[in-house]
């Protein structure tokens, strides 16, 4: 049986296929342009991508924004791999390297259709948030490390 593996883009592939997934996932549906899956701290950020066999099939990066908390953005699975544990497995390893750089709390903004999937994970609504494209309503959810 193929077990996920979850890697740190470094080659070049790696980074297209990362930064490619985050575009064809969380911008390309809503019309918005190349260039919009990045912005001005990736260098700043940890990025991880899990792969699946032979192909890349998620993504998601850890910026850390004060020395206690730090956010989960741009997280990705593509649509043919949901529903299998592997956004899990991904969101399980952020937290790790968070723990590991003594982070206690985790925030993100959360798509709606994704709440039920961060809740799972232990993540509490703080509060509804912003409406992404004039479309897509997120929340601010929190959890404690």
């Amino acid at each position: 049986m193929i077990q996920p593996k979850i890697i740190t883009p470094s080659s070049t592939d790696e980074i297209n296929q990362y930064y490619q997934i985050r575009f064809n996932e969380l911008r390309k549906p809503w019309n918005q342009p190349i260039g919009s899956e990045k912005d001005l701290i990736e260098e700043d950020c940890v990025h991880r991508m899990i792969k699946f066999g032979d192909d890349y099939v998620g993504v998601a990066r850890l910026q850390y924004n004060t020395k206690l908390e730090a956010q989960i953005r741009y997280m990705a699975i593509k649509q043919k791999y949901q529903m299998k544990g592997l956004g899990k497995i991904l969101i399980i390893d952020l937290e790790n390297i968070a723990k590991e750089n003594n982070i206690k709390e985790m925030i993100l903004q959360s798509r709606e259709l994704a709440v039920p999937f961060y809740l799972s994970l232990d993540y509490k609504i703080v509060k509804k948030t912003h409406l992404l494209f004039n479309e897509i309503q997120h929340f601010l959810m929190r959890k404690y490390l």
